[in-house]
This record gives C-alpha cells, sequence and structure tokens, in this order.
C-alpha cells in the first residue's frame, strides 16, 4: 500500500516560495499506473488540484497556478516537490499529496500551510 507524508514549513511570508516535499513508500515514483498529486483546500472551500507529476517526469498544471508552480521530484529519495511562487494570504491552505492509478486513490494527511507577515 502506498503511503504519503507532505513535510515543510507551516509559515511563509507573503512574496515568498512555497516549499512543500512528499515522501512516498510503498511504491516507487517511477512506477508506470501511476500519477503523484498536489491538492490544497482553502479554509471553508473546496479541494482546488494544483499539478501532477507522472512516472516518466512530465508535470501538468492547472491554468491558473501555472504561472507560479513547479512539481518536480526526487527519484533517489522517492519523493516529489512543489513550489509555489509570490505566496499572498490567499495560498493559505491544507496542501495534501496525492497519488491515483486506475484503481488506487491514497492521500497524504495535508499539511497546514500558512501565508502571513
Amino acid at each position: 500500500q502506498v503511503q504519503l507524508q507532505e513535510s515543510g514549513p507551516g509559515l511563509v511570508k507573503p512574496s515568498q516560495t512555497l516549499s512543500l516535499t512528499c515522501t512516498v513508500s510503498g511504491g516507487s515514483i517511477t512506477t508506470s499506473n501511476y500519477t503523484w498529486s498536489w491538492i490544497r483546500q482553502p479554509p471553508g472551500k473546496g479541494l482546488e488540484w494544483m499539478g501532477v507529476i507522472t512516472y516518466d517526469g512530465s508535470t501538468y498544471y492547472s491554468p491558473s497556478l501555472s504561472r507560479r508552480t513547479s512539481i518536480s521530484r526526487d527519484t533517489s529519495k522517492n519523493q516529489f516537490s512543489l513550489q509555489l511562487n509570490s505566496v499572498t494570504p490567499e495560498d493559505t491552505a491544507v496542501y495534501y499529496c496525492n497519488a491515483v492509478s486506475t484503481v488506487r486513490n491514497y492521500w497524504g494527511q495535508g499539511t497546514q500551510v500558512t501565508v502571513s507577515s
């Protein structure tokens, strides 16, 4: 069973870069039947898909966030990461990493990130 664990700072100042890492266990991020995503949920709002990295390292982003978002991976550590540039208080949310195959959907526990000076 795939397990996901988010890590990173819980507080980021406006205009700075938010950086989070998802550590994957129980499966390889290079496995062709999975995609690896970042999803967030602002307070009082629904889930927002931010972007995905595939088994071969291809990336796709939400059009509304594409100018500020970058997803990368470290295959040696079995991790994938999120960078969100130029954050504002509107980027305050619980951030989740997510793994999806045709038959499985796995979530990390989520990590709260607050953007505030």
